[in-house]
């Protein structure tokens, strides 16, 4: 096993020397007690290099540009960023380590620039999921867009942003790792803390985790008339902590959302018909057969609109009441536009007059009761 483990060895030991590659002034020379070599790989040969590959993604973008409107046949479409900056930075740390590895260095140098290749890789891992986080928020935003799944980008924004700390931390944590610091008693400390803090925010992650309910389960969108408690008015944005309604005296009205989940709901908007529902007085003087005229004139007007829903009309003569002969009328109005509902419950109702009238009967007035001394 030894005899097998030499070539190995000799391959890992019989790199090319610095004496070889570079000149003599550049490894002897030092600044600082640093050799003169390290200071031009920092300051010269790293920028050099990352230039190197934002000039490479400059040159290649058009190109890459050039085939995707060719493939997906759209002229408009522009041109793709080829090389992202933290795919740069990733091929820094590439390279540093590619050098080092093929390159004989002092032990003390080369845990210097194994650490510094290192933590570019982390930070460049880190920043590339950050972005690729920040694509996917743009691309389920433009989904729910096409869906119609309104108030689902406060929630995107919070788990990006939830995502990207967990990432940041997650590299800080590979990062002490790797220089050997054990984290156990910070992260023990976080968690004292983050109990503290959400004991501190219950309220505030009660209207979180409302708002976050309320838009998944699409209970309420923006733009929907809305009735909840003692108020009325039309939502104007959905946030993860509130909810802002517009009156109709156009003051703005914010309600929690951890309120909004627990109180009766009233969507206005969501209604696809509307009750056409008034309750006819006619006066006491009116005969049995003037009162069977005017019920089928009432009963044929309504079935002959083609606004209402056949099967909901009902007229009939309710009761005698105090002061009237009380007829109900009763039908649904098909649509669900507010203002359309009350165009066609004014027509209807000046219908209804002309039947009464038509027949000579008069509506009822109020009974009053004077007392004279």
């Amino acid at each position: 096993k030894t005899l097998e483990a030499i070539p190995d060895l000799y391959e890992e030991i019989n790199l090319a020397s610095l004496d070889e590659i570079l000149p003599e002034f550049v490894v002897n020379s030092r600044l600082v007690g640093i050799p003169l070599f390290h200071w031009l790989a920092v300051f010269v040969g790293m920028p050099l290099f990352y230039y190197f590959t934002l000039l490479l993604n400059r040159f290649l973008s058009p190109l890459v540009g050039w085939l995707r409107r060719r493939l997906y046949r759209n002229p408009d479409l522009p041109n793709p960023e080829f090389l992202p900056k933290p795919v740069c930075l990733l091929l820094l740390a590439l390279v540093i380590h590619w050098t080092i590895s093929g390159v004989s260095l002092p032990l003390a140098a080369r845990q210097i620039w194994s650490g510094i290749g290192t933590v570019i890789a982390i930070a460049s891992g880190v920043w590339l999921f950050i972005l690729l986080n920040s694509w996917t928020e743009q691309y389920t935003h433009v989904l729910a867009r096409r869906y119609d799944i309104t108030g689902i980008t406060a929630i995107l924004r919070l788990a990006r942003r939830i995502a990207d700390l967990l990432a940041i931390f997650a590299g800080v944590l590979g990062t002490l790792y790797y220089f050997g610091v054990n984290p156990t008693a910070l992260l023990a400390g976080l968690g004292v803390g983050g109990i503290a803090v959400a004991l501190a925010a219950q309220k505030t992650l009660e209207n979180v985790i409302g708002g976050i309910s309320l838009i998944l389960d699409q209970v309420v969108r923006v733009g929907d008339s809305l009735k909840v408690g003692g108020i009325e008015g039309t939502v104007e944005d959905m946030g993860l902590r509130s909810t802002r309604i517009r009156t109709s005296d156009r003051t703005m009205v914010s309600v929690p959302n951890g309120q909004v989940a627990n109180m009766t709901l009233e969507n206005m908007s969501s209604r696809d018909k509307f009750w056409f529902h008034p309750i006819l007085t006619l006066r006491h003087g009116t005969t049995a057969p003037q009162m069977h005229t005017v019920l089928e004139c009432i009963r044929s007007l309504l079935q002959e609109n083609r606004h209402l829903d056949p099967d909901s009309v009902r007229v009939n003569f309710l009761r005698f009441g105090p002061s009237s002969l009380d007829v109900e009328v009763a039908a649904y109005v098909l649509t669900g536009d507010s203002k359309q509902f009350l165009a066609i419950q004014e027509q209807l109702l000046l219908r209804i007059v002309e039947c009464i009238e038509s027949t000579g009967i008069q509506i009822a007035a109020p009974a009053q009761t004077i007392l004279i001394n």
